[in-house]
Parts: structure tokens; sequence; C-alpha cells
């Protein structure tokens, strides 16, 4: 099996760039990930969490001088509202969202789920994206431009067993992707990825006690790391891809080639 990536310790940094971005869900794990490449590149971002002492030790890691937090549960409107407006005035703008905050509290059948858990994914996981999007649109991309990256999921583009619920907000993820990408055009390019079972405590579940078995699946041989979706992020929100809107791109590993025929 390939060996895992390690997280190396935060060095040089790139000069400030001059853009600002926020990334919910960032106290650890995916979006820890996407904050510290776009803080490598020269972005201040501001990021949120549920734990307030978590987000502290994480804008302690990624460094003060370019990062805040702002502490809050992601379907709260007051927190979104909050978290862009503390983004405004501390930075002066909001060049980029990514929506990564989410949440899987069940595990299960279809036929045996509770309602009122699917509601809450479905507020934690979509609507909290659109409501942080609405946001920041009213508050700097409307005039100024920018990007939005969606954090969306393979179980969102497949048939996921026992995490349905998650795998049909995921679907949804990638509407809104394309429905942003529509009316927010040509200023606001919004794109999201759809990232397989990456090394985080969230995803756990999935792969603790065999991993080697988990990651002998993937024809790269390994499962995904915060780092693999931070790069990507960080090219979905540079110049690069400025001509790239309305897609969701896979970051798999390439366990998507193991489903064709024969």
């Amino acid at each position: 099996m390939t060996e895992q990536p390690e997280r190396k310790e935060r060095g040089a940094r790139a000069p400030e760039s001059g853009r600002a971005a926020l990334v919910t869900g960032a106290s650890r794990g995916i979006g820890y990930g996407v904050a510290e490449a776009l803080v490598a590149r020269g972005d201040r971002v501001c990021i949120t969490g549920r734990n307030e002492d978590a987000l502290k030790a994480a804008v302690e890691r990624l460094g003060a001088d370019r990062v805040i937090g702002v502490a809050g549960k992601a379907h709260d409107e007051a927190h979104q509202a909050v978290a862009v407006e503390r983004a405004m005035e501390t930075f002066g703008r909001v060049d980029f969202l990514v929506n990564n905050a989410g949440t899987n509290p069940v595990f299960g059948p279809m036929a045996e789920l509770d309602l009122n858990v699917a509601r809450k994914v479905f507020e934690t996981n979509v609507i909290s994206a659109l409501g942080f999007a609405q946001h920041t649109w009213r508050a700097w991309q409307k005039e100024n431009g920018g990007a939005i990256v969606n954090i969306a999921s393979v179980a969102g583009i497949s048939a996921s067993p026992f995490i349905g619920a998650y795998g049909m907000s995921k679907a949804a993820m990638v509407n809104l992707t394309l429905q942003l990408a529509h009316e927010f055009a040509p200023g606001v390019r919004v794109n999201a990825i759809a990232p397989a079972v990456v090394k985080t405590k969230f995803a756990e579940a999935l792969y603790e006690g065999r991993e080697a078995e988990a990651a002998a699946a993937y024809p790269l041989g390994r499962l995904g790391v915060p780092e693999d979706i931070g790069g990507t992020a960080a090219f979905l929100t540079s110049d690069q891809s400025d001509w790239i809107t309305g897609q969701t791109l896979v970051v798999d590993g390439g366990i998507f080639l193991n489903t064709g025929v024969g």
C-alpha cells in the first residue's frame, strides 16, 4: 500500500495575496486542509466551527496574523451573518467562500431513517451552504466577483449504502452548485469537490481498524488526506481556473475506475 502523506509543519508562506476567504467547518479535517492551503498561498482566511476551543487552536496553528475564527453552528442564520460580517470588518472583502461544514449523525438503511434526522442533515449540509452563499454574495461578491467551492462527496453521485441521508444531501449540494453557478455568473464562479474517503475524524467509521483493506480498493493505493482537498480548493479559487464554473470535480484516488463493466 502506498504510504499516506504526512502533514507538514507550517513553514514559509507566500506574501499576502490581497484576497480573503471564508471556510466553514474548518477547525479540523478537510476544512482545515483548505484553510491551510489558502493561507499558504497568501490569502487571509476566516474559519468557522462549532467548538470555540478547537477553533482557537486552529487559528493559532494557521497563524493569527492571517486567520480569524468565528464560532457557531453552520445552520444558524445569525451565525452565518456574523461570520461574513466579521470577515468583512477584518479583511474588507470576502473573495472566496468554501462551504465545508457538514454532519452525518446516522448510519443505517433508508427504510429506517428518522425523518427529523434527515431534516437536520439537510439543514446543516445544504441550507447552511446556501445561507453562507447568500450572505457572501450580498456583502462582497455581487459587486466584486469571486469564487465559491462547495464540498460535496462521491456519496452524492452514487448509491451510498447506510449513509443515504448524507448522500442525498451531497447530491443536493451538487445541484446547488449548478444553480448558483448559473445565477451568480459571470462575476462569481461556483464549483464543487466530491471527495471519496478522506482520513479525518468525521470519516473514521468508514476505515477505522481496516485502513489497509479500505485503501486497497483505491487504484492510487491510499485514502485521501485533507491536503488533497485543500490543493483542489486552492486551484478552483485561483486564476488558473477562471474558465471553470458549475462543475463537480471528483477527487477519489481513482476509486470510480473500479465501477466499470467487466
